[in-house]
């Protein structure tokens, strides 16, 4: 058997690996060790990631069931401290997968198929970095032998160093879409990461902006206050997300975003507006008894430089130009007038609902003409 190994090592040092998803590469590692004469029957591989919500993944092969992945959130672990411990030392655990502890976990809810009988838990580390873990399991009534052990042992290195690739990669997606958004990740790992290198979208904009941020945040602790802002976000955030929106960037109290999921301005000038929309009513809804949840939303349908300016050494991605000064100057007659939901005229125009009206011109500073806008007269209509 341990000849076998030569021929997985090369395997999972491949282009073919390399090309495969985390699900392919269990699978396919799975169905070899198989081949190889292994008494394998549950192979699963854990990998730790940096996410916001969640801790990592795991992913799991049996020989008669579809590949499983499961989300851990933060605060979850498979196994307990003494284990965990352990693995972070390199060790190797052997569990009898009918041990009372073992049956109380809750790894057993992954290695619960009836008749395993020994499970093998395999810290993947890098260094002292954590990438993960794996697991073997078996219907062998006297578990792995000493010499599939022993080519297990040959093969966790070359395994390793193909999860951290993986490890990797996630990571680094995961972290340019909680920070930059998905769309600007997928630029920025795509090579465009020089000042300068900037394109011209077509888009629907949005500036939604909290009202009374400044006296509240005079008025609470700033622990409060950073909840009470986190409430805030997680009402707006989500109805953009759905609608195809990309955030932009968090500017204290206020969110930028646009839409351009759709080639169709009036789509997209209808996405927008379908999120903030709802994004108020989600506000509406919160009931809170120290403050009131209130905003104000300024959309407009225009082209931006979209890409990266700054200095060299830090540069930021995001949208400037004149519409989106635009829409800026449109949000602070929302605060000015109590307005919950104004609209450019190019944006209404599109948008063509009954229950958007005409306000007057108003005077915008750093703008000649006064611009006609227009509000949403459904729901609502203002915040004071």
């Amino acid at each position: 058997m341990l000849a076998n190994a030569s021929a997985i090592i090369e395997w999972l040092t491949s282009d073919e690996c390399h090309g495969l998803d985390l699900a392919g590469l269990v699978a396919h590692l799975g169905r070899m060790l198989r081949a190889a004469g292994f008494s394998l029957e549950r192979l699963g591989l854990f990998l730790r990631t940096l996410h916001p919500e969640t801790l990592g993944r795991a992913v799991l092969w049996s020989l008669d069931g579809p590949v499983e992945i499961h989300h851990r959130p933060h605060g979850f672990d498979l196994v307990d401290h003494s284990t965990r411990a352990r693995m972070r030392q390199g060790e190797w655990i052997t569990v009898r997968l009918d041990d009372p502890p073992f049956a109380a976990g809750p790894l057993h809810d992954l290695f619960s198929e009836p008749g395993l009988t020994e499970l093998v838990l395999v810290p993947l580390l890098s260094g002292q970095e954590e990438i993960g873990g794996t697991a073997f399991a078996t219907r062998c009534s006297e578990g792995f032998t000493t010499g599939e052990v022993a080519t297990l042992r040959r093969l966790v290195p070359a395994l390793r160093t193909s999860c951290e690739v993986r490890a990797l990669r996630r990571t680094e997606a995961n972290l340019l879409d909680t920070y930059v958004g998905p769309v600007a990740s997928r630029r920025i790992l795509a090579g465009h990461i020089r000042r300068g290198d900037v394109e011209t979208i077509y888009a629907a904009l949005m500036l939604c902006d909290m009202r009374g941020f400044t006296a509240l945040s005079d008025r609470l602790p700033e622990t409060r206050v950073l909840e009470f802002l986190n409430l805030y976000f997680d009402q707006i955030v989500p109805p953009i997300v759905d609608a195809g929106g990309e955030i932009l960037k968090f500017m204290g109290d206020a969110v930028l975003a646009f839409f351009r999921s759709e080639s169709d301005p009036v789509a997209n000038c209808s996405a927008a507006f379908d999120a903030a929309v709802k994004a108020l009513a989600r506000l509406d809804a919160i009931e809170s008894p120290d403050a009131e949840l209130r905003a104000g939303i300024a959309l407009h349908h225009g082209t931006a430089s979209y890409g990266n300016i700054g200095s060299a050494p830090r540069l930021d991605f995001t949208v400037i130009g004149r519409d989106v000064n635009l829409v800026s100057r449109i949000e602070s007659v929302c605060a000015a007038t109590g307005q919950r939901l104004l609209m450019s005229a190019r944006f209404a125009q599109l948008l063509a609902r009954t229950d958007v009206q005409p306000i007057g011109p108003y005077a915008l500073k750093g703008f000649d003409r006064p611009p006609e806008l227009f509000a949403w007269t459904g729901g609502k209509a203002t915040f004071y």
